[in-house]
Formats: structure tokens, C-alpha cells, sequence
């Protein structure tokens, strides 16, 4: 399939620079993948929708403060954006630098290039990659590291929020918003939020538990690949990004026993989508730590995904290639179009879908 095929045109006043008042209160638009059915709803109502002997599985990664602002020592202001540890990455196999990482710069940079961070934490540029992409190792690491970049790190607002805002890129109220109530304080990572989750508040979760359906947890630290577009007209000549991510193996009993039950497994988001088809295309049932590189795109058949929550994506986007592969393209192309004749809100602030 081409790049293209996956366009469309989005009303720039449709892009959601803030959440919603109250988190559930945020619109839904349900789609019936079988029948391509489209109802309107709010995202409370998801309630609705779900049967006693579902299983809801959501990613409880938690955001980590990933734009770091630095300067070199010859002045230069530079912006360190972290992706993911070196550590384990199938990007440098057999190299493991303790306190190194993978990021985006924004600035010119070369191999030796030191920046002063903080008055305790400093980087030197170790490699250039490419395409902005440096390894990048820290005089911190471990704990001392995440404390500080809590401390001097800013929330990784994507581009199109912070352009839409002008001058106000960030409020005060992100570090919260753009944060899942269900966020795990001992599982930071993330440099995106898995905003399918955004919209579930504490009061909806224990409704949800209480008509019978299964709520339980697996971990993907969002990286880069939310944010660097597919640049091959051919999408299956286009690598994805890899992601870490953990599994139990009580969750992968579960999800078995709720399939043989006849239930259905409902993802929320996108992250938790691709982490359950990965592990599950080799099953084997034990604790699952690794990277997730799948990328998933039409024709591609789910094998444990049945329904899932998601928000509406960019524009030529992986994401939007994963739905339409679950609900079908046709489907996609006819909610999105109604979607923005009923003025729904686009991107990780906006609003969500229920494809069932």
C-alpha cells in the first residue's frame, strides 16, 4: 500500500491543544467494525459497550519530563529530547554504555560535543547517528538520573500541540494531563503518553470492574517512532521504531482463559495493540521483557486484539495504519470524514474511538 492512501485533510482548528474539562467527559465515536455502524457517544458511556468477560488491557508506562535544555560549552543552546537507553537496544547489539541513550537533537552537534545541563547533570554527544538521532551518555545514572530530569526535564508536548498554542507551548497543568490516572511511578520511561488512556478517571475503571469485565496492566515506554513520520511512499519498505515493553505471564494466562471463555480482549490504545500482537505471535508463556518493533498495517489480521480505544491520529501515521487495519480502511476513511463534519477533537488531547 502507498503512503498516501493514508492521508487526509484535517481542519487545523480541529487539533486539540488542551484536554478535557474532566477526563471521561471527552466525546466517543463508536464504530462496529463488521458492519462499519457509527454511533456517537461520550467516552463515560464506553460502559455501555463492554460485557462481563472482557478483559481491558491498558499500558501503565509513565511519562517521563523527556525534553532536556541544555547549552555547550561554546554557548550554544541545545535540546536533548531522550528516547530510550542503550541498554539492550537492537540499534548497537553487544553495546551497552551504562548511562548512554539514544535521542533527538535539536542543534549542531558532533562526537565529543559537551553540554551543561544542570548545575549536577552534564552529556557528551558520543555518536551521530542520523536523521537528529545521537547516542548520548550522562554523567548521572539510575535513580540520580530520573530524579534530575524530573526536576530540569519538560513534558513532551508532540509538535503540533505546541505549535497551535504559540506562545504558551506548556502549562503547569501537563505534568498532570498528559499523564494515565493509572500511570505506574516504578515504570517511568515513556516520551509520549499512551493517550488512548487519558480519558479513564478512577470512578469509570471501578464501574467498568463492577459490571464484570477485567482490567489489568502491561508496560510500553512510548519512544520516537510516535513522533517520526513514515518517509517511504512504499509503507512496507518503512522500519519502525523499537519500543521496550514488559508483559507478565499472569496477564498472558488471563488473556488466554479470557479467549477460550469467549471473551473479547479490548486494547486501550494503540501501544498495548502492538505489545500483545508481538508477544503473541511467538507465545511462550513466561514473564515477556524485550523490544516491540511490530508495525502493523492492512492486510494485517489481529490474532488477539478484538476491540480497541483509541484516539484519532495524524495524517499519513502508523497509528492510522494500525486501525485500519483492525476496523478496515474503508471504515477508518468514513469515521474520520464524520468525525470532522460532527467536530470532533483531533490528535493526543482529543477525543476517542471504541472500534468493536
Amino acid at each position: 500500500m502507498k503512503l498516501s492512501d493514508f492521508d487526509y485533510h484535517l481542519p487545523p482548528e480541529l487539533i486539540a491543544t488542551k484536554p478535557a474539562k474532566k477526563r471521561d467527559q471527552s466525546r466517543l465515536l463508536v464504530l462496529d467494525k463488521q458492519t462499519g455502524a457509527i454511533e456517537h457517544k461520550h467516552f463515560f458511556d464506553l460502559v455501555d459497550y463492554l460485557k462481563p468477560g472482557d478483559l481491558l488491557v491498558a499500558n501503565n508506562s509513565k511519562v517521563i519530563p523527556a525534553r532536556l535544555i541544555g547549552k555547550k560549552t561554546t554557548g550554544g543552546v541545545i535540546e536533548i529530547f531522550l528516547s530510550k537507553p542503550l541498554s539492550g537496544s537492537p540499534l548497537r547489539k553487544g553495546r551497552e554504555i551504562k548511562g548512554t541513550w539514544e535521542c533527538l537533537i535539536k542543534g549542531r552537534v558532533k562526537a565529543g560535543t559537551k553540554i551543561i545541563l544542570s548545575k549536577r547533570m552534564e552529556a557528551e554527544i558520543v555518536e551521530v547517528i542520523g536523521e537528529g538521532l545521537s547516542l548520548v551518555k550522562f554523567n548521572l545514572t539510575g535513580k540520580e538520573f530520573m530524579k534530575e530530569v524530573e526536576k530540569i526535564g519538560h513534558i513532551p508536548l508532540p509538535p503540533y500541540i505546541e505549535k497551535r498554542r504559540g506562545a504558551e507551548k506548556e502549562l503547569k497543568s501537563d505534568k498532570k494531563n498528559y499523564q494515565t490516572v493509572y500511570a505506574e511511578d516504578l515504570k517511568p520511561g515513556s516520551v509520549a503518553a499512551p493517550t488512548a488512556g487519558l480519558h479513564f478517571t478512577p470512578e469509570l475503571i471501578k464501574k467498568i470492574k463492577a459490571q464484570g469485565v477485567g482490567v489489568e496492566y502491561l508496560t510500553l515506554h512510548v519512544g520516537l517512532g510516535t513522533f517520526l513520520p513514515v518517509k517511504t511512499e512504499i509503507i512496507e519498505e518503512h522500519k519502525i521504531h523499537s519500543e521496550y515493553a514488559e508483559v507478565s505471564a499472569d496477564l498472558i494466562k488471563k488473556i488466554i482463559e479470557t479467549k477460550k471463555k469467549g471473551g473479547r480482549i479490548v486494547a486501550v490504545g494503540t501501544t498495548s495493540a502492538r505489545t500483545l500482537e508481538f508477544v503473541f505471535k511467538n507465545l511462550d508463556i513466561k514473564n515477556f521483557s524485550s523490544w516491540v518493533d511490530i508495525f502493523i498495517y492492512p492486510p494485517y489480521k489481529f490474532k488477539v486484539v478484538d476491540a480497541l480505544v483509541t484516539n484519532f491520529h495524524l495524517p499519513k501515521s502508523t497509528l492510522l495504519m494500525l486501525v485500519s487495519a483492525l476496523a478496515g480502511k474503508k471504515n477508518i476513511d468514513k469515521a474520520y470524514q464524520e468525525a470532522i463534519k460532527a467536530k470532533y477533537r483531533f490528535y493526543s488531547y482529543g477525543d476517542a474511538m471504541f472500534i468493536t
